[in-house]
């Protein structure tokens, strides 16, 4: 079965097909993508389960708290037995956490300690803070509790048979620490998204392969391949590196069949038009459809969507190919291969594409808007003010470094300093 909705050939599309919106070019990634991820799930321990994505519900067998329990250090009692602060009475028993202590007698406090049940009779805590502990065994209560005071009840965080997490979630370590709560000791995940990736470009060399010194004219290192490793590998991806593609017609015909071969996604950069040395555009149309988008969206401009047939005939290989540039790569990365990638595991489509946005104050001026949504590398100054990399060029790999988010300013927008923005974090996109 296909993994990628039906895409028209390159061949059909005007020859300048207007821009779309970055929204348009998600929903047009999403649409129809089946979750072949998710359909091959395994069983894996919760404690290595993080950031892995559920594909089957998690559904609690107890109620959590099992119990009334004490949320604070203190003394358990009836309210009704302290009318007035100063109250004093004697106490009964002692219940550290994992004790189940006996029924309160009327007119006797317990003394308790954080998560110990509360025993029967009792429907109070108060703190042993204003509580004054006396030599005779009893306990001066200086504070009227009100019924409920400090007791977490039964069943309030999660109840039996309820669903705590659904599939399709991401897990997170609160999320691994909730099933744990309810006694999951391993979890139903999607099998990791196992994903190839390729160069194209005789310029391109690798670092450690040719000195500095000994770089021929027009040669660059390729640090498009790094970037986009340690990209998949963060997001939990099996990665294939498939280096460099000469840049000839059948060769990169071959990667790409040798990509598509037991992967769910190829990914590369650059080399997608209509020049005579690029060839990676003719290759995926001869190896399966490909079509070419503009999006409104600065940097990241061109995008490449489409699909390459498995050698064996059994269905496709998505394909994605980015834009050329270092930060172009990884911003369209992040925006776009990201949300991919989580829907073939089972993540729904509007879950995958949102970007999570603080609204937080402009330190900067921005008068000469573009006409495309522009996603500029910024950081928040100790001002809480958010702050701009000096240089936005597509080229400057240093200000992706630099930056601890995106800053989303919509086509056309003007800012002025003091102006509230969205800033997008990175740490949320991983």
């Amino acid at each position: 079965m296909s993994t990628t909705p039906p895409i028209p050939s390159s061949a059909e599309a005007p020859r300048r097909a207007a821009l779309r919106s970055l929204d348009e070019a998600l929903a047009a990634l999403l649409d129809g993508l089946s979750p072949v991820c998710a359909a091959a799930s395994e069983t894996v321990p919760t404690a290595d389960a993080l950031g892995r994505v559920l594909a089957a519900d998690v559904v609690s067998l107890l109620d959590v708290p099992p119990a009334d329990n004490t949320s604070m250090d203190g003394y358990a009692m009836r309210a009704a037995d302290v009318p007035r602060e100063g109250t004093v009475l004697p106490v009964s028993q002692r219940i550290p956490a994992g004790v189940v202590g006996e029924r309160l007698q009327p007119g006797s406090a317990a003394r308790i300690f954080t998560g110990a049940q509360v025993p029967a009779g009792a429907d109070a805590v108060v703190m042993q803070e204003v509580c004054e502990a006396l030599p005779d065994g009893t306990v001066r209560i200086n504070q009227v509790p009100a019924p409920g005071q400090w007791v977490r009840r039964r069943a309030e965080d999660v109840a039996r048979g309820a669903v705590v997490l659904a599939a399709g979630t991401r897990l997170t370590p609160a999320a691994l620490g909730l099933a744990a709560s309810v006694g999951a000791a391993t979890l139903t995940v999607a099998r990791r998204p196992r994903v190839a990736v390729f160069s194209t470009g005789d310029e391109l060399v690798m670092p450690g392969e040719v000195a500095p010194e000994a770089m021929r004219p027009g040669a660059i290192y390729n640090s498009n391949r790094y970037t986009l490793r340690g990209l998949l590998q963060a997001l939990g991806c099996e990665v294939d590196d498939l280096g460099i593609v000469p840049d000839r017609r059948e060769a990169t015909r071959a990667a790409l069949r040798e990509a598509a071969a037991g992967h769910d996604l190829i990914v590369t950069s650059g080399g997608v038009s209509a020049g005579e040395e690029d060839h990676l555009k003719p290759a995926v149309e001869a190896e399966g459809r490909l079509s070419l988008w503009q999006v409104a969206m600065k940097p990241g401009k061109p995008l490449a969507f489409g699909a390459v047939r498995r050698p064996d005939g059994a269905g496709e290989a998505a394909f994605i190919g980015l834009p050329g540039n270092p930060v172009s790569v990884f911003v369209t990365f992040l925006l776009t291969v990201r949300p991919l990638l989580l829907a073939l595991q089972g993540v729904p489509a509007a879950q995958a594409s949102r970007l999570p946005a603080l609204p937080l104050p402009a330190g900067f001026d921005w008068p000469r808007p573009d006409r495309r949504r522009e996603f500029v590398r910024a950081r928040v100054g100790d001002d809480g003010r958010v702050q701009l990399f000096p240089n936005q060029s597509s080229g400057v790999l240093t200000s992706a470094v630099w930056a601890e988010g995106l800053v989303d300013i919509a086509a056309g927008q003007a800012i002025a300093a003091g102006e509230t923005v969205r800033f997008i974090p990175l740490a949320a996109l991983n």
